[in-house]
């Protein structure tokens, strides 16, 4: 299993033992001690981790009075917040049409205040999310292999279609996880008793969105991408279990 950001730091000299790499001999140390001196490293367990959020207009849907994108940044704050105190480092961005905030990843309650006031003024933009765009700036700033929390929406398949290239390229380089939301309207219309046919044709429709957005969740993870489909009321539980159970793993 690869293992993300799996690379050492390096830790302290120390005499070598038998079964020592020899890769890892400082010739300089060795030379001023008169006898054999390695560099020993120890895994760094501080990983990179990104939340990004499409503020497009397929966020503007909304649950209970807030948006999707309003969901997204709840569910921003408190996964950062649990992340944080895993020990890991914090990233930011946001993108529609075009790039919106970026923050580097870094540790510490600071990053998340930090987060907390580049978040306070972003609003939903009425265009389509440019995927591609996204792609380019991730590969261009994000050097290291990171995991990727991206909170988005698709209500088609063809939306994810026209996606997929750029989440498939981004999902070679780094973990990548998609989180995007169930119509939880339509689920409420299946429970109802159709009486009329209106009620009968609202009912299919209904059906058939729901089975769409769960086409989209299994070709997303046929193609190896970690995915989240969730109702924006579960969706601080169900991305934090994603990302424990990628901790679990070894993956993050």
């Amino acid at each position: 299993m690869r293992r993300l950001g799996h690379h050492n730091e390096f830790e302290q000299i120390k005499n070598y033992v038998q079964g020592d790499d020899i890769r890892t001999i400082n010739w300089k140390a060795t030379s001023r001690q008169s006898q054999l001196m390695v560099n020993q490293y120890q895994e760094q367990r501080s990983q990179s981790v990104y939340a990004i959020i499409d503020k497009s207009r397929a966020m503007e849907h909304q649950f209970e009075g807030l948006t999707l994108f309003d969901h997204a940044i709840n569910s921003t704050l408190v996964f950062s917040n649990i992340a944080l105190k895993k020990g890991d480092k914090i990233g930011l961005v946001t993108f529609s049409h075009k790039l919106g905030t970026q923050l580097a990843p870094n540790p510490g309650k600071r990053q998340l205040q930090r987060i907390l006031d580049a978040l306070y003024t972003q609003k939903t933009e009425f265009k389509e999310a440019n995927y591609s765009l996204l792609y380019q700036a991730l590969r261009r700033n994000v050097p290291f292999r990171s995991l990727l929390m991206l909170y988005t929406n698709f209500e088609t398949e063809l939306a994810m279609h026209r996606a997929l290239p750029m989440l498939k390229s981004l999902n070679k380089k780094h973990v990548l996880v998609v989180v995007f939301f169930k119509n939880t309207d339509l689920h409420e219309e299946l429970t109802k008793n159709p009486d009329t046919t209106r009620d009968i044709y609202v009912s299919t429709l209904a059906e058939d969105v729901i089975n769409t957005k769960k086409r989209i969740a299994k070709e997303l993870k046929r193609q190896g991408i970690h995915t989240v489909l969730t109702a924006p009321n579960k969706l601080n539980i169900d991305t934090l279990n994603k990302y424990l159970e990628l901790k679990s793993k070894g993956l993050v």
